[in-house]
C-alpha cells in the first residue's frame, strides 16, 4: 500500500511538531547536482517559532498544497524566495511561517554525512550557486550526459 503525499506530509509535520528530526530520501532532480534523486537523504530538524532562517539553507516548506525542498535565496522580512539548485528559472515564494523544517545534514549513499553547517557543505553550495544561470544550466545537461541523476 502507498501512502499519498498529503497524509506523509501530514506524519511528517506530526513528527517535526514533537521536536524530532525527521530523515527523508531525496525525490526528484530539482536539487541536482548537490542532492542526488533516490540516492540521498535529508536530515530535517524541526523550525522553531522565531528561528532565523538564512540565505542559502535548503528547507522544507508549504507551498500550494505541497511541500517542496529547495533552498532560500532571498529573504524580505517575513517573504521567502526559494529554488532548486536545479532549477535555474524557477522560483517559490512562501512566507516564513509556511518553512516545516531545515536541513540539518545530507546522508550520501554510501553512508557519510555532511553537515549543513560545515565548511565543505558551506563551500560546495555557494560554488554551485556563484555559476550563472546559463552555466548551470550546461553544466546540469553535462552531468545528466554522464549518468549523474
Amino acid at each position: 500500500m502507498q501512502l499519498s503525499n498529503r497524509l506523509f506530509f501530514a506524519q511528517v509535520e506530526e513528527v517535526l511538531a514533537s521536536g524530532s528530526e525527521v530523515q527523508l530520501r531525496v525525490k526528484g532532480s530539482s536539487m541536482r547536482p548537490l542532492l542526488r534523486n533516490e540516492r540521498d537523504v535529508v536530515v530535517l530538524a524541526p523550525r522553531r517559532p522565531g528561528q532565523p532562517l538564512r540565505c542559502g539553507e535548503i528547507v522544507l516548506f508549504r507551498y500550494r498544497g505541497r511541500h517542496i525542498l529547495h533552498r532560500i535565496v532571498r529573504i524580505d522580512g517575513e517573504r521567502l524566495t526559494l529554488a532548486g539548485d536545479g532549477n535555474y528559472r524557477q522560483t517559490e515564494h512562501c512566507t516564513t511561517g509556511d518553512v516545516a523544517a531545515v536541513a540539518c545534514r545530507i546522508i550520501r549513499s554510501n553512508g557519510r554525512e555532511i553537515g549543513c553547517r560545515s565548511l565543505e557543505w558551506r563551500l560546495l553550495s555557494r560554488l554551485w550557486l556563484l555559476w550563472p544561470p546559463l552555466v548551470r544550466r550546461y553544466a546540469l545537461g553535462l552531468l545528466f550526459r554522464l549518468g549523474w541523476n
